[in-house]
């Protein structure tokens, strides 16, 4: 014999799945890593008590200001993330949710994707080398940089590496005091590729004192969506549009260019 619910009683027991889809689904691991703004290093100075450039082989002069390459931090490769992380960065300027194989493209075995950061960081530190020599029109032969940069992996200093070469090696000032951060690969011809993150390498960027961020072109939407005040963006596509860009924001003369 069949007895009959009323709707409360009924509303009750259909709720039930109900409940337990959305406990289901709030507390199931999703395939992202939750990212916030990372540590910022000046290449033209010291990281951990050594300089970060060191040239032998060529004349350098002495610079000011400061050109900071920025960083994200993520949750590692087993770290859970639930919908309520993902819903929470929604609304927090301050982090934002990636795809995980997005920040981590080599896989979870945290000893593989170490290895694989510095094999990045290695294979930008000598592209941006051969960048910032062809450019000052400099034998690779007869000058030896060293790159130094502790706890950092991937490719996105490679911009940075090379105009810290060029203020080292080249005649003038880069920054003009200023402190200048961005970000950004760098190929041996000297043309800048996208990175991902970057807005929230802007904050970091804008926390460590800097009024400039170099970004790449084609990522100018992407900093502009959440820009801190007081930060200035110029995209950059090469590293000679850099180097002008930055010695006409210096000297006040030329065109800067703008997102």
């Amino acid at each position: 014999m069949l007895s009959r619910l009323t709707r409360p009683q009924f509303l009750a027991v259909c709720g039930l799945p109900v409940v337990a889809l959305l406990a289901t689904a709030l507390f199931a691991p999703l395939p992202f890593s939750v990212a916030q703004p990372g540590l910022t290093a000046d290449v033209l100075g010291e990281n951990q008590g050594a300089e970060v450039i060191t040239i032998s082989g060529a004349p350098t002069h002495e610079t000011s200001g400061q050109l900071r390459m920025t960083t994200i931090e993520a949750t590692g490769p087993d770290a859970s993330v639930h919908l309520g992380d993902v819903l929470g960065s929604w609304f927090d300027t301050d982090r934002a949710v990636m795809p995980r194989d997005a920040v981590y493209p080599s896989g979870d075995d945290v000893s593989e994707i170490e290895q694989y950061n510095q094999e990045q960081m290695k294979e930008s530190q000598d592209s941006a080398t051969a960048a910032a020599l062809r450019y000052l029109r400099m034998d690779q032969d007869d000058v030896d940089v060293e790159l130094r940069l502790e706890d950092v992996g991937g490719p996105s200093a490679g911009l940075l590496f090379s105009l810290g070469i060029v203020d080292k090696l080249g005649a003038g000032d880069l920054t003009g005091g200023k402190v200048v951060a961005g970000t950004g690969t760098i190929t041996d011809g000297g043309k800048v590729g996208a990175v991902g993150g970057v807005p929230l390498k802007t904050q970091a960027a804008r926390r460590d004192g800097a009024t400039v961020f170099l970004v790449p072109k084609a990522e100018c939407s992407d900093a502009q969506a959440e820009l801190p005040k007081g930060l200035r963006l110029i995209p950059v596509t090469t590293l000679k549009g850099a180097v002008d860009s930055l010695k006409a924001l210096e000297s006040g003369k030329g065109d800067v260019p703008a997102c």
